[in-house]
């Protein structure tokens, strides 16, 4: 086993930052949410995934894969977005096993609605903050920290549909 690789004092306070900055961040526009539209950003995500599959519908395995969800939380959000009726599961013609999940009218109807207030605090809290230059090195980093987690997370992917 290799030695493990402490932070130094400066990667420290840059990783305290960053996780600071993206829980504060995360945690307002759940908040938002919840105060404008009455649901957890958790739900808008979905409807949003839906909204732009093709014909508004996905297999519920592909739904948690695009929400970075597992699939037993993704069930139960979508029995959920069910009960509001913003959200349909149908049997799959394909595979008997499985399930699509279909964005409703109403479904499409309520994300119409919350869309603005979600955008505006991401733009006020994000965008605005940062200046162009800040906002290209963000978009880099970001690809550089998601290309690092690629391998892992479709590894971790794989091992969840076993079960």
């Amino acid at each position: 086993m290799s030695e493990v690789r402490w932070l130094n004092a400066e990667e420290q306070q840059v990783w305290r930052g960053f996780m600071t900055a993206v829980t504060k961040f995360t945690e307002h526009l759940d908040r938002q949410l919840q105060r404008d539209s009455g649901m957890p950003m958790a739900y808008y995500e979905i409807l949003v995934a839906l909204s732009e599959a093709p014909d508004h519908a996905l297999r519920m395995s592909e739904l948690a894969t695009v929400c970075h969800s597992s699939r037993s939380r993704l069930s139960h959000a979508v029995a959920r977005l069910e009960k509001e009726g913003w959200v349909e599961r149908r049997a799959c013609a394909s595979d008997r096993r499985g399930s699509i999940a279909a964005l409703t009218a109403a479904g499409y109807a309520v994300l119409e609605t919350a869309a603005p207030g979600h955008v505006s605090a991401v733009r006020e809290h994000l965008f605005d903050v940062l200046t162009a230059e800040q906002l290209r090195v963000l978009a880099d980093i970001s690809r550089a920290v998601d290309s690092g987690l690629t391998v892992e997370c479709a590894r971790a992917q794989e091992e969840l549909a076993e079960f």
